[in-house]
């Protein structure tokens, strides 16, 4: 694998990139260029143009937070896209790994808990690296339009990726000067108060928003954009329940020219890999690759599972369930219960008639969340190139619905027209204009959100934004979950390597 990534930056040429990691996802899209690159130095990198693109397309790998497999956008228990879902009621698992599964989704969280503490320890380095690039990124001799570009995306995934960090931990001390980054005698910064930090996370947006362009083309596909920026930051000013900011930001997406596509499958499939008038931003995935490969079905399907259209066996591990009284919530007309199953194929017949199994009759905890769709080129569920999906225009159209009504007091009729888009589409009925107070669109939305973004790395935000988070755990058993566990544990490692400059947060020990 070829990653750019600093295990602990002095200089550049503390920086290794392993053999492939750009050049597996652009094998895949050809979107992101190959970067194939060995130890390098001061005195070999940071030249020419096409060195700032690789500087720049190594630091979307912190998608997935590597050289790590299964982190960041990942699969695995790890991922926090994975944990939005453990830590609610969207996902049970069917395994122990010493018990982390079930800490999960108890809220059962220590300083030592590394399923929990490690974005803090990859998302600090990228953050850090991100700033040594655009640093040395200033001082190439190239195109000034694109050289901005690139420091403009850099700024992107620095605020985005700060922004994971905020909402997992709180304020964390980032570095945003590459002179005392590349200092090993610099000391430790305190934490930062909430209010520098998410005027920060705003700078780097703002910025970026003034030189990306609304959409990347098909040739950049996977990059973030001005809709992707002004999608981060609607949902930071969603979680800080800043609504007129929310509107603001989730009007400028509205204008960008974005709509749903008809069939809400085709967001997960091969039908998506370049694109769609939906989709924000991907995280680009490749088979090729097992940091960067898209193993959810590897994670959700039984051992047993039969592909009908193409008459193979997939043979996932089983282990990711949505537990049944979250199924049973949904509309059974509801469209999108068609990569949620209850009712799976094995195989057919003597007489080629296709078996099913109905997984409630034979005991099992939950339904199978597929929500992606097969790799066409691919027989093991774990190696797919099918992208994962960030943002949707769907979740900003429900976002926005739900700012509406809350800084006015009751749904106006653009907040009605964004939520039934998104219920429509599912083969529902609409809800009426006007039939509905604040409190009642406010659960209608709670409820949407579930129904369509299920499994996209959303609902733990949701949960901590309705003060529900603790409530589901207390409701399901646990009796360690409190106010406190609505945030992560910072790595006891960096209390302890800081002195104390870093404070930890509070509820842990």
């Amino acid at each position: 694998m070829n990653i750019l990534y600093a295990k602990r930056i002095k200089n550049w040429c503390t920086i290794l990139l392993a053999a492939g990691a750009m050049g597996t996802l652009a094998s895949c899209e050809k979107k992101l260029d190959n970067v194939t690159y060995g130890s390098l130095s001061g005195d070999n990198f940071f030249k020419t143009a096409n060195d700032a693109k690789a500087a720049t397309d190594a630091m979307y790998t912190g998608l997935y937070e590597t050289p790590n497999g299964g982190r960041g956008w990942a699969s695995t228990n790890y991922s926090f896209r994975t944990q939005a879902a453990q830590t609610t009621d969207e996902m049970v698992c069917y395994w122990d790994d010493n018990g982390s599964w079930a800490r999960l989704h108890a809220l059962d969280f220590t300083p030592d808990f590394a399923v929990v503490t490690s974005h803090y320890t990859q998302l600090m380095q990228y953050v850090s690296q991100i700033t040594v690039n655009m640093s040395k990124i200033q001082g190439i001799k190239m195109d000034e339009t694109l050289k901005g570009r690139y420091i403009a995306e850099l700024k992107a995934l620095r605020a985005y990726f700060s922004q994971i960090l905020y909402l997992y931990y709180g304020p964390v001390p980032v570095r945003l000067d590459a002179s005392q980054i590349d200092n090993l005698a610099t000391p430790p910064l305190p934490r930062p108060s909430k209010e520098e930090m998410i005027n920060g996370i705003i700078k780097d947006f703002t910025e970026a928003i003034a030189v990306l362009p609304d959409k990347f083309d098909k040739e950049n596909y996977g990059r973030f954009s001005k809709a992707a920026c002004y999608t981060s930051l609607l949902k930071l000013y969603m979680q800080e329940k800043r609504w007129d900011d929310a509107i603001v930001a989730g009007e400028k997406v509205k204008a960008m020219g974005f709509s749903l596509i008809d069939n809400y499958a085709d967001n997960f499939n091969v039908k998506a890999q370049s694109g769609n008038t939906e989709i924000i931003l991907p995280v680009i995935c490749s088979a090729s690759s097992d940091q960067f490969s898209n193993d959810w079905l590897a994670h959700a399907l039984p051992s047993d599972y039969y592909d009908v259209s193409r008459g193979i066996t997939l043979s996932g591990w089983g282990g990711y369930r949505m537990p049944w009284k979250t199924y049973d919530k949904f509309d059974k007309k509801d469209n999108r219960l068609s990569v949620l199953l209850q009712t799976y194929t094995t195989g057919k017949d003597n007489n080629g008639n296709v078996i099913y199994v109905d997984t409630r009759a034979r005991g099992d905890i939950g339904a199978i969340p597929v929500k992606m769709g097969m790799d066409p080129a691919m027989s093991d569920p774990s190696v797919s190139g099918i992208n994962y999906v960030a943002f949707r225009y769907a979740d900003v159209e429900l976002l926005l619905a739900e700012a509406i009504n809350e800084k006015n007091g009751v749904p106006n009729a653009e907040a009605y027209t964004l939520l039934n888009d998104v219920h429509q589409r599912a083969g529902l009925t609409p809800f009426t204009p006007g039939s509905l107070n604040q409190v009642q669109f406010r659960k209608a939305i709670q409820d949407e959100r579930l129904f369509e973004l299920w499994g996209e790395g959303v609902r733990r935000d949701d949960l901590i934004r309705w003060g529900l988070y603790i409530k589901r755990a207390k409701d399901d058993g646990s009796v360690v979950a409190d106010d406190d566990k609505i945030l992560y544990p910072i790595p006891r490692s960096v209390i302890n390597q800081s002195n104390g400059v870093i404070q930890q947060n509070k509820g842990y020990k």
